[in-house]
């Protein structure tokens, strides 16, 4: 099947390729997708400039890893998603 092009919600997780920072985005991407199975349309994994890390939620930025002074954790991010598309899904472990 041939995609017509971005689902929402889409996720984009922007990451800097000289950093080497492929695969904490990667696995950001995999954490999202396994707790959202159902409610994401997409993630993106998507390279970027220079140092950037950051998440978007349809064109909404969730982190910036410059602005936050480091990587985000999964689980302030899982929920700010679940407050974003899903507000009465509950996330476990990710809530408490």
């Amino acid at each position: 099947m041939i995609s017509s092009g971005p689902r929402s919600p889409r996720v984009e997780i922007h990451y800097c390729p000289a950093c080497r920072w492929v695969a904490r985005a990667a696995w950001m991407a995999q954490e999202l997708l396994t707790t959202f199975d159902d409610e994401l349309g997409e993630v993106a994994v998507v390279p970027a400039g220079t140092g950037i890390f950051e998440i978007w939620l349809d064109g909404v930025r969730l982190h910036s890893r410059h602005e936050a002074g480091g990587f985000p954790e999964t689980k302030p991010i899982k929920q700010m998603i679940r407050d974003a598309i899903a507000p009465d899904r509950e996330l476990g472990h990710s809530d408490r």
